[in-house]
């Protein structure tokens, strides 16, 4: 019998684990369907402080998880269903923080200011902060917004240290009247920054690493059980009282006075439904009894759209071998759309677009909606067989505002990359596209490095032979003149191309007991049934304007601290 069960050995998971571990009469057990991380052992992958082997091997991913991210019309039987495509999740201890691209920023105060407004009281921008400096090891700087005693280490690669590429954007920002603001989590305005990232001497540090070190590890009261999927919640009545799990392919039952789902956005409220717990009509529709009906969850599923502007980058402007952070600089600037908070739009300059050489040959401008308004995403059950995924809508580009700024994002990030900094160091700019075939080339494996290699020579050939390939096995439909000179092209590759960046979030918010929506109290106790949990992004209330990861590990913090008080 243990007294805490968590779901999910990924970011929020590893937290939970460390700070309820940390009191001995707590016996915590520790689920992960993914293989361990074991301190000093970790895959090198992993450990790579360049994100884009670990983020495309298939040994850490959900491998057949597909979602649909334009969006798909129920009240038209006959309209075309949008494409399905491969939405990379990790199964691997520490989750997104063991594959993901490293970024460690929190959003604005407003964000967490609005959770509030929305019914989830405690959750100002005043009581957030203190959750975000304990997770924190600010490397760089000190003061009042910066944590330095945090498990997770954060820092910044300087400006001497960056490539030609990150330099020539930065110049090109300074040109168009942006500021430098060397701290992108101090005051939350305006301008461009080196990028922070949780990340200590050239290595990742995952949420496993920081958390699940060999000190915690020790402790007899925690037991940590990767290649561990939990295939069912056991219920007496409304108490959750354990799970069902196929440990090593092998059924094994397990007993909790409480469990904790940490599954992430999508396969949190995958786990409810299956147990009986969801939207009635859905569960009546899947032969579900229905333990307690809870209309949100699954519902409002949110991510942050984003289009991609890439380019060549010449010989010498590479990566160049300072840092093999490929992500150095960042920019967030204010859309100007009426009544939309300022620092609503972020652009991530990404100095290599892939793992593979022509990756290493590819820059991009990667413009994503800060502040997004599209929430009307969803997760639904296909089946009652655990091991099936769920379907997935992301409904990107569901408000119009969100068309019309990233239309207008890509004409700025046109702007910067025609400006005569980005123009010495880059050769014939496209509209990008994360395609199926793109996807493709993109898996770690010999064939695709073979073929990149030779690629990649005759990319660095004549001008006319790499803007051929380019044209012929990268672009698909539009052009870069093409959709400058045609809003009607612009908006078609922006609602065609526009894709999530992985920050899937709010399927079982947080909210006010009266809210009909809402799927979790503010401490994510599930609504209407005992002794179960949900402790990761589908609990927020609308996604913040940052890279999901670190505003996970808060609300880990948050509520793992109000659980040891109680």
């Amino acid at each position: 019998m243990y007294d805490t069960i968590i779901v999910g050995g990924g970011s929020a998971g590893s937290v939970m684990a460390h700070r309820l571990s940390a009191k001995s009469a707590n016996k915590v057990l520790l689920c992960e369907a993914g293989q361990d991380t074991p301190p000093g052992n970790e895959p090198a992958e992993i450990r790579d402080s360049y994100s884009g082997v670990a983020y495309f091997d298939p040994r850490f991913h959900w491998t057949e998880l597909r979602v649909t991210t334009q969006v798909v019309s129920h009240n038209n039987p006959e309209a075309e269903r949008p494409p399905l495509r491969k939405y990379e999740q990790a199964r691997v201890l520490g989750g997104g923080s063991s594959i993901n691209g490293q970024l460690a920023n929190r959003g604005a105060p407003a964000d967490y200011d609005e959770w509030e407004a929305r019914g989830a009281a405690g959750w100002s921008w005043k009581d957030v902060l203190p959750y975000f400096k304990k997770v924190e090891r600010d490397l760089d700087f000190d003061g009042p917004f910066h944590g330095k005693d945090g498990r997770i280490p954060v820092r910044r690669i300087p400006q001497e240290h960056w490539t030609r590429h990150a330099q020539a954007v930065a110049e090109a920002c300074k040109l168009a009247g942006y500021t430098f603001l060397p701290d992108q989590n101090g005051e939350f305005v305006d301008g461009y920054f080196p990028i922070t990232h949780s990340n200590q001497d050239e290595q990742r540090v995952s949420a496993a690493m920081g958390y699940l070190d060999r000190e915690t590890r020790k402790r007899a009261n925690l037991t940590i059980s990767t290649d561990t999927q939990v295939r069912e919640l056991l219920f007496e009545g409304t108490r959750c009282v354990g799970v069902k799990a196929l440990v090593g392919g092998r059924e094994q039952e397990f007993r909790g006075r409480e469990i904790i789902l940490s599954c992430g956005a999508i396969h949190s409220p995958a786990h409810l439904m299956r147990a009986g717990i969801g939207p009635v009509g859905h569960l009546k529709q899947m032969g579900i009894p229905v333990v307690m009906g809870l209309e949100g969850v699954g519902q409002r599923l949110m991510d942050h759209p984003s289009i991609s502007l890439s380019s060549f980058i010449r010989r010498g402007a590479r990566m160049n071998g300072h840092s093999r952070r490929h992500i150095q600089l960042g920019l967030r600037y204010s859309s100007g759309l009426p009544g939309v908070p300022r620092g609503d739009m972020f652009v991530g300059v990404l100095s290599k677009s892939a793992w593979h050489a022509v990756g290493a040959q590819i820059g991009s401008l990667l413009t994503f909606i800060n502040k997004t308004y599209s929430e009307t995403g969803q997760v639904k059950l296909a089946s009652r067989d655990p091991l099936a995924e769920p379907v997935v809508e992301f409904n990107l580009l569901s408000d119009r505002r969100d068309v019309d700024r990233l239309m207008s994002g890509f004409r700025k990030m046109a702007a910067l990359q025609m400006s005569a900094p980005l123009k010495a160091v880059t050769d014939k700019p496209f509209p990008a596209s994360y395609s199926d075939r793109v996807r493709k080339i993109g898996v770690v494996n010999t064939k695709n490095k073979m073929l990149t290699a030779i690629a990649a020579v005759l990319m660095d050939g004549p001008a006319a032979l790499r803007r051929y390939m380019i044209d012929a096995f990268v672009v698909e439909g539009f052009t870069f003149d093409g959709v400058m000179n045609d809003d009607e092209a612009l908006e078609a590759f922006v609602r065609k191309a526009a894709i999530g960046v992985w920050h899937a979030s709010c399927s079982c918010r947080m909210g006010r007991p009266d809210d009909p929506m809402a799927v979790v109290d503010t401490q994510g106790r599930v609504k209407g049934v005992q002794g179960l949990r949900v402790v990761d992004a589908s609990i927020f209330p609308v996604v913040p304007c940052a890279n999901t990861n670190f505003p996970t590990l808060m609300a880990a913090e948050k509520i793992a601290e109000a659980m040891q008080r109680s």
